[in-house]
């Protein structure tokens, strides 16, 4: 077996280890031969071979000045360079942090099934999601797979009436409640790597006061709510976590509502990301087919939609079902499949090097200057109703964006590069947010469109490819602004701390003004 979780369990789960780690005293050489004779002339951080020719550094596993045994089957080989990288970590949690890294350089989209995955691909993991038989026998639930028999009692919401019991499930019957190709699952986001290293650290000392959220999906029971808890404690090497698991008559609308409310709301880690976009836009479009479907009115338009949701819907107030309208919008553009750009849009919260662009940057720059946000009062039937054209030219801006300059984007390059610079320089948040609407202003005076209405959806209408050609012209002038490549250390670097307005303000005052960006020198 590698080195993993398992291997050395009783190592670090005790003691939240955040103080450096220091040898009590020197090892003499026969207490090296004895180390080197359980571990091998290998580094413990991940396990490879440590040449001849370098000088081994030796630590604790555990941290001696947090309790850490002085025994030698506390102390471990290491290389320099990792034991230089490690800082104040002890070689456990340095070890996981190393496998950490690796697990999620494989995408910035992983759910808890991907772990499970690659904890049975280690084979630190016999299996997981096996199918289930859940029965009720009076106040009992009876769950059984081919291996495991457990009961619990039956407990039921006196809010709902919806039934559901606890119990300590081992990993084996465990699954992630993620979208298959025939339902929507209800996981609201991604793993984020720093709270599950965070969280990894902190069971190691303290208990879980709250057990993960599941349900029964035909067969298998998939865990929806505190998947960074269990990837924590999975990883602490617990092959069975306290779970809260809904049977299959909940209503499945009604909990993915509520589970996405708390995450959005309530909890600490921000979750305003593509992924929730993707949830909200998800069941909102399907919320939209039903209304489309019903003949109780003959006209119908996205605002009609709005009141029948929220006579559907009383939980939601009127500020979270516009909420939802501009999710469904948002994922319009970005699920198109002919968005170049999308493969930059960063699946959580944050920006990474290979996605540099979030959804709140989106939602305060392009989405806000070139989306009619607003719910239409248009029959969706009228030729007025230009609602698919607009999702279609604003994937075409993405798309002209893309080809024109983000499409060599390449944050390996860093700013010692031109064109890497002015990327970066126009990623900058305040700086997206300042040149869209300058870009918007320059389009709506391209295409003849003056009237402040008409420019707040200038979009919102069919557009042939003359016109997008013109766009097109546009963009190109904007990613062009020779002031977007100079050098490292230019007054542009400050001003782009600054707020919106004034970056803009200042743009405009250098040049990148809508005369520029319509073909005037600067």
């Amino acid at each position: 077996m590698r080195a993993g979780v398992t291997d050395y369990p009783k190592f670090g789960l005790r003691k939240k280890l955040n103080m450096a780690i220091t040898l009590k005293r020197q090892l003499n050489d026969d207490e090296k031969s004895v180390i080197l004779k359980q571990h091998g002339r290998k580094c413990f951080a991940n396990g490879h071979a440590i040449p001849e020719s370098e000088k081994l550094q030796f630590d604790h596993i555990r941290a001696f000045s947090l309790g850490g045994a002085s025994e030698l089957d506390n102390i471990a080989p290491m290389c320099a360079t990792h034991n230089k990288e490690k800082g104040q970590l002890s070689l456990f949690d340095f070890r996981i942090k190393l496998r950490l890294e690796e697990f999620f350089a494989g995408s910035d989209r992983l759910t808890l099934r991907d772990l499970l995955q690659y904890l049975k691909k280690t084979n630190e993991l016999d299996a997981f999601g096996d199918p289930v038989a859940v029965t009720v026998r009076d106040l009992e639930v009876v769950v059984e797979s081919p291996n495991v028999k457990l009961k619990a009692p039956l407990c039921t919401c006196p809010t709902t009436g919806w039934r559901y019991f606890y119990a300590t499930l081992p990993a084996s019957l465990i699954d992630s409640d993620d979208d298959e190709s025939d339902q929507l699952g209800l996981q609201p986001r991604y793993l984020i790597f720093e709270k599950v290293f965070d969280l990894f650290r902190h069971f190691q000392a303290h208990p879980v006061l709250q057990p993960s959220i599941g349900r029964v999906v035909g067969s298998r029971i998939r865990l929806f709510d505190g998947q960074h808890k269990a990837a924590a404690l999975l990883w602490n090497g617990r092959r069975a976590l306290e779970c809260k698991v809904y049977l299959d008559e909940a209503d499945l609308r009604l909990l993915n509502q509520t589970n996405i409310a708390a995450h959005d709301k309530y909890a600490q880690t921000r979750f305003f990301s593509s992924v929730m976009v993707l949830k909200l836009g998800s069941q909102f479009g399907a919320d939209f087919a039903a209304y489309r479907d019903i003949e109780e009115e003959a006209t119908k338009s996205e605002a009609g939609f709005m009141k029948w949701l929220k006579s559907h819907d009383t939980l939601q107030t009127a500020g979270q079902l516009n909420e939802r309208f501009r999710s469904f919008l948002y994922n319009a553009v970005l699920q198109d499949g002919d968005n170049k750009l999308a493969r930059l849009v960063s699946a959580g919260n944050r920006s990474t090097d290979d996605h540099p662009i979030t959804l709140d940057m989106l939602s305060k720059s392009i989405f806000a200057s070139f989306l009619l946000r607003e719910p239409t009062e248009e029959s969706l039937t009228a030729k007025d109703y230009k609602r698919s054209q607009e999702v279609a030219n604003v994937v075409a801006l993405f798309n002209m964006l893309d080809e024109l300059g983000f499409h060599a984007w390449n944050a390996k390059l860093g700013s010692a590069n031109d064109q890497q610079r002015a990327l970066t320089r126009m990623l900058r948040s305040k700086s997206m947010m300042a040149w869209a609407e300058l870009l918007r202003d320059a389009i709506c005076a391209k295409l003849d469109i003056h009237d402040s209405d008409e420019k707040a959806c200038c979009f919102y209408r069919d557009l042939d490819d003359a016109q997008l050609k013109q766009v097109k012209k546009v963009v190109n002038r904007l990613i062009s602004w020779k002031r977007w490549v100079s050098p490292t250390g230019d007054e542009i670097d400050r001003v782009l701390s600054d707020n919106k307005s004034e970056v803009k303000q200042w743009l405009k005052a250098h040049g990148l003004t809508t005369g520029f960006l319509l073909g005037a020198a600067e």
